[in-house]
């Protein structure tokens, strides 16, 4: 028998951390795997930042998810693709062809995983009703940061484990072997969602019994749309703060853990893999999270405009560790890690700035469709600068990208100048 509803907390927990592994797998992951198996910077981050582009079109194909089947049917679908899509990298990884094979399952891993993100968020309004959902987004939010964890984190000092131990009779490690271990183990966990939430998930009415619109209704209200959202005010100003808030960071991210990994002959701290998860997927999301509640909560007391200025200081500022970690090489795992998590709390709390813009510069009749324009150019603004950071990085060396990237972070605050913004905003109303 259907269930109508279930407790949301049989749902909400597992649905956001599911939403989240695969992202973390595809963004990150994948560059430290990719390092590991002596792919060079350049090729890595150019390859990889492709993979943020199922985010950046992920506007022009969201309707179809409105309109084809219900919400609980994608969900359950892409599910079982991410698995198959994780199935593939582990199978390929030992393979004298795994670059271009694993790649290839990264990009069916990538848009599976960006349609889950549709259905998902869309599911949660259905699932339950306002003053729940209001409840559950606290929720939510702390199972996808576990997420995090897990896939930068434990997963990542996984393969770290498996890569220092002789596996099957080896006389010697396999890094290869390593790596397709630790994805079978999350193949395995995408099975477990998917025949979970085939049966945990509830089957609201208005996800069953939806109306559905004919594909030209959907290409008509799609355009429509499209075109308001480019007919904004100042629009121009609002794509430049949408591309250009995260240059800095853009570049930064993607040169991280191949920086932390690297030899110290060429430039990088030298850690291990284990080490690279405790410190950058665990330490530094715990303070990556811990900036995000700081910056939602001092931006709720008095608003967007009033916190704009400290917060693109604090998202690009705290780049500076890494400028002394490359021209400093401290084998201090501790005062990396405080490095670490400097930067990372400094993003994570002007990160909430951006967030906020894109909410405030949505408002009006179509919010929900230009809130996702917004996430798409945010996208494109990781991607484009993060394609050719590896290729500076080997141009120039360690120390100079890491002061690049200093020298990036200028139009954030050029931006920031030249936006505008209704004081009220942001401020929670009594």
């Amino acid at each position: 028998m259907k269930q109508k509803s279930t407790s949301p907390w049989a749902w909400v927990p597992t649905l956001y951390f599911a939403e989240g592994i695969p992202y973390v797998v595809v963004m990150t992951l994948a560059v430290i795997m990719y390092k590991k198996l002596d792919i060079s910077n350049a090729e890595i981050t150019f390859y990889t930042s492709w993979l943020y582009l199922p985010w950046v079109i992920k506007p022009f194909w969201s309707p179809i998810v409105d309109t084809l089947k219900s919400k609980r049917w994608w969900i359950v679908t892409m599910q079982l693709l991410i698995g198959a899509g994780l199935a593939g990298i582990a199978f390929t990884i030992p393979t004298t062809f795994f670059f271009q094979s694993t790649l290839a399952f990264f990009w069916l891993l990538a848009f599976s995983s960006a349609t889950h993100d549709i259905a998902a968020d869309g599911f949660y309004m259905f699932g339950m009703d306002e003053s729940k959902q209001a409840y559950f987004i606290g929720i939510r939010s702390t199972f996808y940061r576990l997420s995090m964890i897990t896939g930068q984190g434990l997963l990542v000092y996984l393969a770290g484990q498996l890569e220092e131990t002789a596996l099957f009779g080896n006389d010697t490690p396999s890094i290869p072997l390593a790596w397709s271990l630790t994805f079978y183990v999350i193949t395995g966990m995408f099975l477990l969602f998917a025949l979970y939430h085939k049966f945990a998930l509830p089957y609201p009415d208005e996800d069953e019994n939806k109306n559905v619109k004919s594909l030209g209704e959907v290409v008509r209200d799609f355009g429509q749309t499209f075109v308001t959202f480019f007919k904004k005010k100042d629009i121009w100003v609002i794509m430049g703060m949408l591309l250009f808030y995260r240059l800095g960071e853009s570049q930064l991210v993607k040169m991280a853990s191949p920086f932390l990994l690297d030899a110290r002959e060429v430039g990088g701290l030298g850690l291990s893999t284990s080490d690279v998860g405790i410190v950058y997927g665990t330490i530094g999301v715990i303070f990556l999270t811990i900036g995000g509640i700081l910056g939602g909560l001092v931006a709720s007391k008095r608003g967007l405009k009033y916190w704009l200025w400290p917060m693109v200081i604090a998202i690009n500022l705290p780049n500076l560790v890494y400028v002394y970690l490359s021209y400093a090489l401290p084998e201090s795992f501790v005062l990396v890690s405080i490095s670490v998590a400097i930067e990372q709390f400094g993003y994570g709390f002007g990160f909430t700035a951006y967030m906020l813009y894109q909410i405030y510069v949505s408002e009006g009749e179509h919010k929900t469709a230009h809130f996702a324009f917004c996430t798409g150019l945010m996208a494109l603004g990781m991607m484009l600068p993060g394609m050719i950071s590896g290729w500076i990085q080997e141009l120039i060396g360690y120390q100079y990208f890491f002061i690049w990237v200093i020298a990036c972070t200028i139009p954030s605050f050029i931006m920031v100048k030249l936006i505008k913004v209704d004081p009220t905003f942001g401020i929670k109303k009594k």
